[in-house]
């Protein structure tokens, strides 16, 4: 059983995370803007246990509340060895981009690349201290290529591939081992619009939470530093 930091646990893909590891058997501590929007949910404390799931504020784009919510969680389940970053937002701001927009590409870094790297550093310790800790990031197709006039987003998503090689090898002796998920199109509401490929031949979520639980029972030896996800043919 391990005890888990998740992050962006309210929909889409950390949700299904979430509830497929609460059903493992592991501890979950999640990080929400809004607690409430789990209430009577399979994640709710008051369904699920509060020995099992801790509902806490939290917003990656706000420093202050990374160290908060570890701090909360120590109290709370007294150790943890594991995070899972799943909050992230999207963004169609291109190259050539219009005043004003500058204030949305500073917002898509600091919740995609500082939330992660933040709520990383509050939790090394215990990582390293348990000398098999996991982080697991959920990056993106867009962190190992670029399509279309989404500079901004495939910017923070290559940013973010680079501080999860950078965590890796900064961890590696104490037994940290990081997994960047990479998948293309998943059946979530940030696809919906999408045309070219039917919501049924997309990713499902529930299969990059099928992944995420086999990766946390992997040893030391044996854990993948990435993982891409194909639904359609990458180029």
């Amino acid at each position: 059983m391990r005890t888990l930091l998740i992050s962006g646990a309210s929909r889409g893909i950390g949700r299904a995370m979430a509830e497929r590891l609460l059903r493992d058997g592991h501890r979950l501590s999640l990080g929400l803007r809004n607690p409430d929007d789990l209430k009577g949910s399979p994640l709710d404390p008051e369904r699920a246990g509060a020995d099992r799931v801790l509902l806490h504020p939290y917003d990656a784009a706000v420093p202050s509340d990374a160290d908060a919510w570890v701090q909360a969680t120590l109290e709370h389940f007294g150790r943890f060895d594991s995070v899972i970053h799943c909050a992230g937002i999207f963004s169609r701001v291109p190259v050539v981009f219009e005043n004003g927009q500058e204030e949305e590409i500073q917002c898509l870094f600091d919740i995609n690349v500082m939330g992660p790297w933040w709520l990383t550093r509050a939790a090394w310790p215990q990582l390293a201290a348990h000398g098999s800790g996991r982080i697991v990031v959920l990056v993106s197709m867009s962190g190992k290529r670029t399509k279309g006039r989404l500079a901004a987003y495939s910017t923070s998503k290559f940013a973010l591939m680079g501080l999860c090689q950078t965590m890796r090898n900064e961890g590696w002796e104490s037994g940290i081992r990081v997994t960047a998920i990479c998948p293309s199109w998943v059946n979530t509401d940030m696809a919906a619009a999408v045309k070219a490929l039917p919501p049924e031949q997309m990713t499902q979520s529930e299969d990059l939470a099928a992944l995420t639980s086999q990766l946390l029972e992997q040893p030391n030896s044996c854990v993948p530093f990435e993982l891409a996800v194909n639904c359609n043919l990458e180029a």
